[in-house]
Formats: structure tokens, sequence, C-alpha cells
């Protein structure tokens, strides 16, 4: 009798124990979740400096690209109000505002979870960058998260699962600069991984900078889905740009890019390096989308649904 009860209170103690774990996990979901919609709303009621505010930082670089797109357009047949604009539009702000705040809790309690095991920053750095200067610190910090996410871009197009999520962005049929923003919100599980690892390697690295390379990125990411005829002459060996984009977008590619082309993100040198660029011409008269694409619903929830839905039938 007395194991019988001495066993009971170990399996109360247990689950006591994991009653009270659950109930600090639910409290670090819930408190991050609420403090990113609080940031939102700050960022949309300018509650937070202009260099710093992603919410109207997004709108306005939006803005000056679209005028660009109208007053220089490429394809000029295109109307201003191209095909699905307005569903791009929206996934501009449900991927960068609605779907941090759902996804932010998750994020932290990953972090909480290696920190309980003595993994951070500083034990997984591998350059110190506190001695560098500024400068120094966003260059090195830009390029290594371009080409994780230039890697991580190449895995979306390589591998079944990844692709499946990814062809979202690539079910649009004509390009303008919200395409940019026109991707499955599962896309975001894959990429931040990455970049959260990018910047536990670079140790020192002031996160205060982290805004000027998203603003960057932001704009070249707009451009190279805008309607515009831009290559940057000689520099477009280093930066991705409108023209090669086109090209990343394309419905036919070569048997030996089957699996795609242009994965840079802000960056076109990784493709040159690692032989993986392909402009055959630049009259941007081409037909966009992938094989298959008339599977993709039209309306964004269906779209949401889709990659699930793709990986139920194959049984992954």
């Amino acid at each position: 009798m007395k194991e019988k009860w001495f066993g009971n209170c170990l399996v109360s103690l247990r689950l006591f124990y994991e009653w009270f774990k659950l109930l600090e996990y639910v409290e670090i979901i819930s408190n991050t979740a609420l403090g990113t919609a609080q940031w939102v709303w700050r960022n949309i009621t300018f509650d937070v400096p202009w260099s710093q505010n992603y919410f109207w930082g997004l709108t306005i670089i939006s803005l000056l690209v679209w005028a660009a797109e109208m007053v220089w357009p490429w394809r000029k047949e295109q109307a201003k109000f191209r095909q699905d604009f307005w569903l791009d539009a929206g996934y501009m702000y449900v991927n960068f505002f609605v779907f941090s705040i759902a996804i932010s809790g998750f994020y932290q309690l990953i972090n909480h979870g290696f920190s309980q095991i003595g993994v951070n920053e500083q034990s997984l750095a591998i350059v110190d960058l506190t001695q560098w200067h500024p400068v120094a610190q966003l260059v090195v910090f830009f390029i290594t998260l371009d080409f994780l996410q230039w890697f991580t871009h190449k895995m979306l197009h390589r591998v079944p699962l990844l692709w499946r999520f990814h062809q979202v962005h690539h079910s649009i049929k004509e390009m303008g600069f919200a395409g940019h923003l026109r991707y499955h919100p599962m896309e975001n599980i894959f990429y931040k991984p990455l970049k959260t690892l990018g910047v536990m390697l670079l140790g020192g690295f002031e996160p205060q900078q982290a805004f000027m390379v998203h603003f960057f990125t932001i704009a070249i990411g707009h451009l190279n889905h805008a309607n515009i005829k831009l290559d940057y002459g000689i520099l477009r060996y280093v930066l991705n740009n409108p023209v090669m984009h086109l090209y990343h977008h394309a419905y036919a590619l070569p048997a030996q890019h089957r699996y795609g082309v242009n994965f840079g993100i802000s960056l076109s040198l990784w493709d040159y390096v690692f032989k993986s660029a392909y402009i055959p011409e630049q009259s941007g008269e081409i037909t966009l989308g992938y094989r298959g694409d008339d599977r993709m619903p039209y309306r964004f929830l269906g779209q949401l649904l889709h990659g699930f839905s793709a990986v139920k039938r194959k049984g992954l």
C-alpha cells in the first residue's frame, strides 16, 4: 500500500509540474503575442520613431515603387491595378503584421527553450563584432543574412514539401511591387530559424542597425517584382534587379535549371557564384507561373490552405 501511495504521489507531482510548465508556456506565448500586437499598433499610430516604423515604412516604400511603375512601366499594356493587385496588397500587411502577431509567441518559446539548455548568442557566436566599426557590422550582417535567405529560397524550390507552400508566390501572373510579399505564411517558419541563427553567429551585432537592412531589403524586393525595366548596369552582378528576377518567375525554364533560377533576395552575386543566374533576353514579354498553377485557388483563404491540402494528398 505504501508503495502504491508513493507512486500515486509521484504521478501527481509529475502532473502538477507539467501543468505548471504548460501555464508558463501559455504565458510566454500570450505575453509575446500581446506585446507584438501593441508594437504593431504603435507603428500604425506613429508612436515609434520614423526610422523604426515598419508599418508606415512599408506603406511609403510601396507607394513610391507603385508610382515608379506607373511613370516608367516596362510592360506598357499592363494595367495599373494589375491582376491580383488587391490580393497581393492584402498579403503584404497580413504577412508582415497579422501573422507576426500570431507566430511571435512560438518564436519566443523556442528562444526560451534554447536559453534553458544554455544556447544563446554568446555560446554560438563565431565572430565578435563588438569592436568593429558600425558600418562594417552592418555590411557583415546584411551579407550573412542575404546568403542564408538565398540558400533557404533555393531549398523552397528543391524540397517538394517546401515548394508546395512556395507555389503561392509563384502563382503570380503579372509582376508588380506588391507581389514581393505574396507568399504563404509558412515561409516565415522556414526563413526565420536561419535568420535567427545568422544573428546569433554574429556576436555583438547592434540590433538597431537591423532597421536599416530591413528597409533596404523591402525596397529592393519591391523593385525586383515591379513592372520596371531596371538592371543597375555593372552593379547587376551584385544587386538583384527587376530584369533578373522576372526570369525567376518564368513559366518555362531550360532543363538544366528545372528547379529554378535567380534565387537572389537582395544580392545577385550568389547566383553568379553558384551558377544559377539566367537572363536570356530582356523583352519582358514572358509567361509567368509554374506547371500546374491552374490548380492554385484564386482567393486568399484558398491559397493559405493550398499547401496543406497538397501535403495531405501526397501523404506527407
